[in-house]
């Protein structure tokens, strides 16, 4: 018996493995939050990020992939794809999320996408603007 048929519901299926690149990532969007980056390793290991470096925000879905890291392609910091840890001499963590292979599908828990991290953004990059109501 496969790992989601003992937890139906609890689990959101994301797309085929090989959906996703080798050494790459797909994003998920969520109907409130940033999107999820979703990475694939070399050895086909699968782990999901916010889409969000915690240095300057940039899109990690974008970045180079190597063994359980990705460097962000804005200023290249190293992020740890199991814990979302920057590496030294680095500091920062992105949130993680949940992932599930089973017999070739991705699956992220339902309730993670719904509540987890939903209250960062992303920064907005060029001069501030003020409301012209303010």
């Amino acid at each position: 018996m496969s790992e989601i048929a003992n937890h139906a519901g609890e689990w959101i299926s994301i797309c085929a493995l090989n959906d996703i690149p080798v050494l790459g990532s797909r994003r998920v969007r969520r109907e409130q939050g940033l999107d999820v980056a979703v990475f694939r390793n070399s050895q086909n290991e699968v782990f999901a990020l916010l889409d969000r470096c915690p240095h300057k925000g940039g899109p990690l879905s974008q970045g180079i992939v190597f063994g359980t890291q990705v460097a962000c392609p804005l200023h290249n910091w190293t992020i740890g794809l199991c814990d979302g840890q920057a590496s030294a001499p680095d500091e920062g963590c992105t949130p993680k999320f949940s992932v599930l292979l089973d017999g070739g599908t991705v699956y992220l828990k339902a309730a993670e996408l719904q509540t987890h991290a939903t209250d960062l953004l992303r920064p907005v990059a060029g001069p501030a603007r003020r409301n012209a109501a303010a």
